[in-house]
């Protein structure tokens, strides 16, 4: 399970390490934005030379966003980082399922090349960065046995659609970035992979971000994507189950045992399957994550 998913410059082996002692549960090893043309090779070599210095990933895996597939620098950045083996691949820019399938083909060869075992990387698309993308978001089931989640994200949407800016005045996503982020919701759960939550901006926000983030996981998101080392532990929270949270969910459980209807009442309400399976489901959260203290 993801929680969160720190981003961290792979020009920069002092951020890598920040991160690595941090408590996210994924570092994304950047090779796009953050990385100027004039880094990339540079980047390439020190995210490789992370990455097999970091093979042990029971506390924190490890991902790697390259450049975007039709860009020259793509096939550059998996010759380059493959060998270190990381755990997936974030792919920006994507158009599509098919796009997810084209880099599941190149991981394919790169894989038996470096004698890693077939599948092992995964692959995480972001993948409302297009107009053409929020035409796709229902076509990713059955792409690749390699789709780990979906996430989204608004910032290169809103420079491709010519927009001034993807909020408005009170820092509320517009109506399009709204529709964006509910499609990647829904396309996520139609293709069977977890949906991850883009990035809070403001950074220094911690008020803001506990709401974002708590919203967010009440609407369905498994985790986040963090910008700053500082958010970590609040998404870690907020995508945590709280022990009010797995009471209720034991007693829902329990509630439900043995009943050969559909129904039952509890505390005055009446439950159906839907709650039935939301009670599992966040007993298997529980089952998965220890709660991080409130800082």
């Amino acid at each position: 399970m993801m929680r969160s998913l720190l981003f961290t410059p792979g020009d920069s082996e002092k951020k890598m390490e920040r991160g690595a002692a941090g408590s996210a549960d994924a570092l994304i090893l950047d090779l796009e934005d953050s990385v100027s043309d004039a880094n990339k090779r540079q980047a390439r070599g020190l995210v490789r030379e992370f990455l097999t210095t970091h093979s042990s990933r029971d506390r924190q895996k490890l991902w790697v966003r390259i450049n975007p597939l039709d860009t020259p620098h793509a096939i550059g950045d998996l010759a380059a980082i493959v060998p270190g083996a990381p755990d997936g691949i974030l792919l920006p820019k994507v158009n599509g399922g098919a796009d997810v399938a084209k880099l599941s083909h190149y991981l394919d060869a790169f894989e038996a090349a470096q004698g890693i075992a077939a599948g092992r990387i995964g692959i995480i698309a972001v993948a409302t960065e297009t107009p053409q993308a929020l035409f796709e978001l229902g076509n990713y089931r059955g792409c690749s046995t390699r789709l780990r989640a979906l996430t989204w994200g608004a910032e290169d949407l809103a420079a491709a659609l010519g927009a001034s800016a993807n909020r408005d005045a009170a820092g509320r996503l517009g109506f399009t970035y709204q529709l964006a982020r509910s499609l990647c919701l829904a396309g996520a759960t139609t293709a069977s992979v977890p949906a991850i939550e883009t990035i809070f901006p403001d950074f220094r926000n911690r008020a803001g971000l506990e709401a974002y983030a708590a919203d967010s996981r009440r609407d369905g998101f498994r985790g986040m994507i963090a910008i700053h080392p500082d958010q970590v532990e609040a998404i870690n929270v907020a995508f945590s189950p709280s022990a009010e949270e797995i009471a209720w969910a034991r007693r829902v459980v329990e509630a439900f045992d043995g009943t050969t209807t559909g129904t039952v009442g509890l505390d005055g309400q009446m439950l159906d399957m839907p709650h039935f399976k939301q009670a599992n489901h966040l007993l298997g959260l529980a089952a998965q994550t220890v709660r991080p203290e409130r800082g």
